[in-house]
């Protein structure tokens, strides 16, 4: 099992997979591939900015057709108290997606320098 961060979604529903790397890709083939429901928000937030073209029920709806990505069901309230213990970020987003991961010490597959230098289980 693996999470997704919000950019690796969106460059996969995009069809920009010359963004990820062989490691990424591989993790994403060889694994249940996950996001944090917080993902959902960000894509919203995204697409109200307009950074991205579609809705995230959109984006999210055909990546689990193409790759059977799932929207993780963890208890929110367990994940805002990982959160909490999380200090290396202000950025919410950031904070609950790595909570969201570290709950059960999964991999989160990332390319935010910052993500891979303070979360040991993330992978790019």
């Amino acid at each position: 099992m693996i999470y997704l961060d919000t950019h690796v979604v969106a460059w996969l529903y995009s069809g920009l997979t010359d963004k990820l790397n062989d490691v990424a890709k591989t993790l994403i083939n060889n694994n249940e591939v996950y996001i944090s429901a917080i993902v959902r928000l960000e894509l919203q937030y995204l697409y109200e900015i307009k950074r991205i073209t579609d809705e995230p029920n959109v984006i999210i709806a055909d990546l689990s057709n193409h790759i059977d990505l799932k929207v993780c069901n963890k208890n929110f309230n367990d994940i805002i108290s990982v959160a909490l213990t999380i200090t290396w970020t202000r950025d919410p987003f950031d904070r609950i997606i790595t909570a969201n991961a570290l709950l059960d010490k999964n991999i989160l597959l990332s390319k935010d320098q910052n993500i891979l230098n303070n979360y040991s289980y993330a992978q790019w």
